[in-house]
Protein backbone atom coordinates (compact mmCIF):
# COMPACT_ATOMS: atom_id res chain seq x y z
CA UNK A 1 0.00 0.00 0.00
CA UNK A 2 1.28 3.27 -0.81
CA UNK A 3 1.67 6.25 1.06
CA UNK A 4 -0.87 8.78 1.13
CA UNK A 5 0.29 12.54 -0.38
CA UNK A 6 -2.07 15.35 -1.48
CA UNK A 7 -1.87 15.66 -6.01
CA UNK A 8 -1.73 18.87 -6.96
CA UNK A 9 -3.51 19.69 -10.16
CA UNK A 10 -0.34 20.57 -12.30
CA UNK A 11 2.12 20.38 -10.27
CA UNK A 12 3.06 16.41 -10.56
CA UNK A 13 -0.19 14.96 -9.00
CA UNK A 14 -0.59 11.16 -8.77
CA UNK A 15 1.35 8.47 -9.92
CA UNK A 16 3.91 9.14 -12.32
CA UNK A 17 6.41 11.49 -11.67
CA UNK A 18 5.88 14.52 -13.69
CA UNK A 19 1.83 13.29 -14.05
CA UNK A 20 -0.79 15.83 -14.03
CA UNK A 21 -3.82 15.09 -12.65
CA UNK A 22 -5.93 16.34 -15.64
CA UNK A 23 -3.95 13.26 -17.40
CA UNK A 24 -5.04 10.51 -14.90
CA UNK A 25 -8.45 8.80 -15.00
CA UNK A 26 -10.28 10.05 -11.69
CA UNK A 27 -12.16 7.05 -11.78
CA UNK A 28 -9.05 4.88 -10.99
CA UNK A 29 -7.99 7.17 -7.99
CA UNK A 30 -7.99 6.15 -4.37
CA UNK A 31 -9.28 9.45 -2.03
CA UNK A 32 -7.87 9.01 1.50
CA UNK A 33 -9.63 11.57 4.06
CA UNK A 34 -7.55 14.04 5.60
CA UNK A 35 -10.38 15.81 7.38
CA UNK A 36 -11.95 15.02 10.36
CA UNK A 37 -15.61 13.70 10.81
CA UNK A 38 -18.31 12.34 12.69
CA UNK A 39 -21.35 10.20 11.76
CA UNK A 40 -24.39 12.67 13.13
CA UNK A 41 -27.70 9.96 12.49
CA UNK A 42 -26.21 8.82 9.20
CA UNK A 43 -24.90 11.83 7.90
CA UNK A 44 -21.56 12.68 7.71
CA UNK A 45 -20.33 16.32 9.27
CA UNK A 46 -17.16 17.18 8.13
CA UNK A 47 -14.37 19.35 9.85
CA UNK A 48 -12.73 21.79 7.61
CA UNK A 49 -9.10 21.46 7.76
CA UNK A 50 -7.08 24.89 8.15
CA UNK A 51 -4.84 25.92 5.45
CA UNK A 52 -0.83 24.15 5.58
CA UNK A 53 0.70 27.76 4.38
CA UNK A 54 2.67 29.74 6.69
CA UNK A 55 4.32 33.28 5.94
CA UNK A 56 2.39 36.10 3.77
CA UNK A 57 1.72 33.68 1.04
CA UNK A 58 -1.12 31.88 3.42
CA UNK A 59 -2.36 34.89 4.25
CA UNK A 60 -5.19 34.33 1.99
CA UNK A 61 -5.72 31.07 2.38
CA UNK A 62 -6.28 31.66 6.25
CA UNK A 63 -8.26 34.72 5.69
CA UNK A 64 -10.58 32.36 3.93
CA UNK A 65 -10.56 29.41 6.06
CA UNK A 66 -11.48 32.70 8.93
CA UNK A 67 -14.70 33.18 6.87
CA UNK A 68 -15.48 29.83 5.99
CA UNK A 69 -18.15 27.43 7.45
CA UNK A 70 -16.22 25.45 9.69
CA UNK A 71 -18.69 22.23 9.80
CA UNK A 72 -19.90 20.87 6.60
CA UNK A 73 -22.81 18.86 6.75
CA UNK A 74 -23.14 16.21 3.72
CA UNK A 75 -26.61 14.96 2.24
CA UNK A 76 -27.58 11.25 1.75
CA UNK A 77 -25.33 11.06 -1.45
CA UNK A 78 -22.42 12.51 0.19
CA UNK A 79 -22.49 11.13 3.16
CA UNK A 80 -22.26 7.88 1.42
CA UNK A 81 -19.85 9.11 -0.98
CA UNK A 82 -17.53 9.87 1.98
CA UNK A 83 -18.01 6.58 3.86
CA UNK A 84 -16.24 5.09 0.50
CA UNK A 85 -13.19 7.01 0.71
CA UNK A 86 -11.39 4.82 3.05
CA UNK A 87 -8.44 4.90 1.20
CA UNK A 88 -8.85 1.21 -0.28
CA UNK A 89 -12.25 2.37 -2.65
CA UNK A 90 -11.37 3.96 -5.64
CA UNK A 91 -13.50 6.46 -7.30
CA UNK A 92 -14.85 3.91 -9.63
CA UNK A 93 -16.15 1.63 -7.32
CA UNK A 94 -17.56 4.14 -5.14
CA UNK A 95 -19.79 5.16 -8.74
CA UNK A 96 -20.34 1.28 -8.32
CA UNK A 97 -21.92 1.70 -4.80
CA UNK A 98 -23.96 4.82 -4.94
CA UNK A 99 -25.36 3.40 -8.47
CA UNK A 100 -26.03 0.75 -6.41
CA UNK A 101 -27.90 2.45 -3.60
CA UNK A 102 -29.81 5.18 -5.17
CA UNK A 103 -30.17 3.96 -8.61
CA UNK A 104 -31.49 6.09 -11.50
CA UNK A 105 -31.66 9.41 -9.64
CA UNK A 106 -28.01 9.32 -9.14
CA UNK A 107 -27.23 9.68 -12.91
CA UNK A 108 -24.71 10.59 -14.47
CA UNK A 109 -23.08 9.43 -11.40
CA UNK A 110 -19.43 9.43 -12.81
CA UNK A 111 -20.14 13.11 -13.40
CA UNK A 112 -21.57 13.99 -10.15
CA UNK A 113 -19.14 12.55 -8.04
CA UNK A 114 -15.91 13.46 -10.21
CA UNK A 115 -17.29 16.87 -9.37
CA UNK A 116 -17.33 16.51 -5.63
CA UNK A 117 -13.72 14.44 -5.65
CA UNK A 118 -12.42 17.66 -7.36
CA UNK A 119 -14.06 19.83 -4.98
CA UNK A 120 -12.96 18.12 -1.21
CA UNK A 121 -9.43 17.24 -3.07
CA UNK A 122 -9.04 21.20 -3.80
CA UNK A 123 -10.16 21.81 -0.57
CA UNK A 124 -8.11 19.70 1.31
CA UNK A 125 -10.15 17.13 2.76
CA UNK A 126 -8.88 14.45 1.10
CA UNK A 127 -6.08 13.46 -1.20
CA UNK A 128 -5.13 10.84 -3.36
CA UNK A 129 -3.47 7.39 -2.25
CA UNK A 130 -0.19 7.38 -4.67
CA UNK A 131 -0.49 3.72 -6.29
Amino acid sequence: MGRPRRAATGRGGPGRRGERLEDVNLLDLTPVREAEWKDVDGWVVLERPPPGRGGLRGLGDRLAFAMAAKRIRLDDIGSCSWKCFDGETTVGEACAVLRERFGDSIEPVEERLGRFVRYLHQDGFLSYREE
